[in-house]
């Protein structure tokens, strides 16, 4: 009996399996396959003291760490493993000590192989090294490069950042696009989580008027510039002709980049994305669900911090996350 019952129950599956079609079984193979998706976080991910272990026990990770320092010309490794907060806040220190920190674990985690990266604003330069785009040193000048570009665009127009909560997106966009001067939409972080950004009078206005339409919080952020919006105008201008001056190869895996939250692996299209990004909005929401739904199922945060986790998580609860740091 026990042996009809299994030949009954195998000749069923063998019927289901026939009634596939092509497509469902291409989305059954993807539902069983493991593939990881490693991402890597932007600014605010510092710490003190960032590195300082790692640098200490890998020989490989030390080598970066003093090829980095000769490459900026100064000692950045000195303010990432002995400085302060308030020095870790400077500009020129702060996206270049997260690259370098995000790349140098990358580099040293055993049989690193990614099915598919992603970077949150500074960390798609981390991303585009791990997935072998760029080199270490290219990459580490262009991070520079961009960050001594924003510091100059900041000086320009007062201008700053807020964190909007639990408003939907077209009622930001909206306000947003009737409010008097330059403010917009830059980081889509998660769903109820989108950061605004522009000039200090029309953020502030901004504000206002998206929590009477509802928002549960529309709070500044501490930051001295409106990134991500079309005042960054002037750096990305200036960075346009050092990236389209660096090598870029085809990726080993898809990168998904802030500025269209698809796959891409084109080297030309990846130039023309991280030129972009600077006064582009962070499509974070949407490259996570790109993600997900081209297979991801494990999704590994490299770098400070934990931030990207906690966005990931908000956008699928069911989505597997840990981190490297």
């Amino acid at each position: 009996m026990f042996e009809t019952n299994v030949f009954c129950t195998e000749m069923i599956t063998f019927a289901k399996i026939r009634n596939l079609n092509a497509y469902s079984i291409t989305s059954l193979h993807k539902k069983l396959q493991t593939m990881n998706a490693y991402v890597f976080p932007g600014q605010g991910s510092q710490f003190p003291g960032m590195g300082k272990a790692l640098y200490e026990s890998n020989e490989t990770a030390k080598a970066l760490f003093e090829q980095a320092n000769e490459i900026l010309g100064f000692r950045i490794t000195d303010i990432m493993f002995n400085g302060t907060e308030e020095e870790l806040k400077q500009t020129n220190v702060t996206q270049p000590a997260i690259f370098i920190l995000s790349v140098v674990l990358a580099k040293t985690m055993p049989a690193f192989k990614p099915d598919m990266v992603a970077g949150h604003s500074l960390g798609e330069f981390s991303a585009l090294v791990a997935a072998d785009c760029l080199d270490f040193a290219d990459a580490l000048r262009l991070v520079a490069a961009r960050a001594n570009a924003m510091q100059k665009a900041c000086e320009v127009t007062p201008s700053t950042m807020a964190a909007v909560l639990n408003l939907a997106d077209d009622i930001i966009e909206k306000i947003c696009a009737e409010t008097e001067g330059v403010v917009v939409a830059a980081n889509y972080n998660c769903p109820g989580q989108v950061v605004i950004s522009g000039e200090v009078p029309a953020v502030t206005t901004a504000c206002e008027s998206l929590k009477a339409a509802g928002a549960k919080r529309a709070l500044l952020l501490p930051v001295g510039g409106a990134f991500h919006s079309p005042l960054m105008e002037p750096a990305r201008q200036e960075l346009q002709a050092a990236i389209e001056s660096t090598p870029f190869r085809e990726p080993i895996c898809a990168i998904y980049q802030n500025v269209c939250a698809m796959g891409i692996r084109d080297a030309a299209t990846i130039k023309q994305n991280l030129i972009a990004q600077l006064t582009a909005p962070v499509k974070w929401t949407q490259s996570v669900q790109a993600m997900i739904a081209d297979g991801a199922t494990n999704f590994v945060e490299i770098g400070p911090g934990k931030v990207l986790q906690g966005l990931i998580v908000k956008i699928d609860k069911t989505a597997v996350v840990s981190g490297v740091n």
